[in-house]
């Protein structure tokens, strides 16, 4: 299952992450390798910098296992199972568009319905790869311009369309912008979580202890954001010191203020880290697919990993 990761941390600050890491070992054969892995940051002046790289059968150890480090104020992070595509790099999230970064979890069929729905909106050009995740962007993106560059109307309208209009198992998204994040769990088919997080955090530290070395631990303030999961893990000294929020598809540290996103649930994350939650959709799309429903590929994709 791909796993996602978003971040706003309300104001530029310094953050390094790992994708993939050392908690996977090269021999444990049990584990499916994942197929790629990107981090995406908005740093100064607003401007996307994104490192991604596919990894087809962990071609490309140094990028799986290497710390990326970034100076932003909102962050996505993705590490990919291949439901539709290539191991290439045009298929690799995170995606930019319109001066926005996105990354998705889940299935979409119906793609040639799809794609007339992009070629009416004028922004079938905007796909480089195959995935069905790029397309639901530029969906979002053409919505987004069709609507006078509201964003929140944008994603309403084109996962709405989707909802009535295409076989879903599920459409996990993180979107972020220079100033704002935006996330959605629909359906209920994947877990995806917010952790509104104080300065220094309330938590006691990341799961399964530190990463790099760091000091982990206790619950007083003034302790930097340090959580991780089995694929993605990050660190941010300066948030020792600042708010923040963190999306993710799992809890990634002790922290009880973790809180699963209700099933067609969008949340809005602004600069002052206010987070709004609103449910413009319904608790699941017109035609639900089943596991059973999948390609054996695109099933095995949707399996814990």
């Amino acid at each position: 299952m791909c796993r996602l990761f978003g971040l706003h941390a309300g104001r530029p600050v310094d953050a390094e992450f790992w994708l993939i890491g050392a908690p996977d070992s090269l021999a444990a054969q049990s584990h499916r390798n994942p197929d790629g892995a990107g981090i995406g940051a908005f740093g100064a002046g607003g401007r996307p910098e994104v490192s991604k790289q596919p990894i087809a059968a962990w071609q490309d150890t140094d990028f799986a296992r290497t710390a990326r480090h970034l100076h932003g104020t909102t962050f996505v992070a993705h590490v990919r199972y291949a439901s539709t595509g290539a191991h290439t790099l045009a298929n690799t999230h995170p995606f930019l568009q319109d001066g926005r970064l996105f990354a998705h979890n889940g299935v979409v069929q119906g793609l040639p319905e799809l794609d007339r729905r992009l070629t009416e909106l004028g922004t079938a050009d905007l796909v480089r790869g195959e995935t069905d995740s790029e397309r639901v962007f530029a969906l979002i993106t053409g919505e987004t311009r069709r609507h006078g560059g509201d964003l929140g109307r944008g994603i309403t309208a084109a996962i709405g369309w989707i909802g009535g209009h295409l076989p879903v198992y599920a459409v996990n998204l993180i979107l972020v912008t220079a100033t704002d994040l935006w996330a959605l769990r629909f359906p209920a088919t994947h877990e995806l979580y917010v952790l509104d997080r104080p300065a220094g955090g309330t938590g006691a530290g990341p799961v399964g202890g530190p990463v790099g070395g760091g000091p982990v631990g206790g619950t007083g303030a003034g302790r930097a954001l340090e959580v991780r999961s089995s694929r993605i893990s990050a660190r941010s000294p300066h948030l020792a010191a600042l708010p923040s929020v963190v999306i993710a598809s799992e809890r990634m540290d002790d922290d009880p203020a973790w809180r699963l996103l209700e099933p067609g649930e969008l949340l809005h994350v602004g600069p002052d880290l206010r987070a709004d939650r609103s449910t413009p959709f319904p608790p699941e799309p017109r035609h639900l697919l089943r596991l059973s429903d999948l390609e054996p590929a695109a099933a095995t994709s949707q399996h814990p990993a």
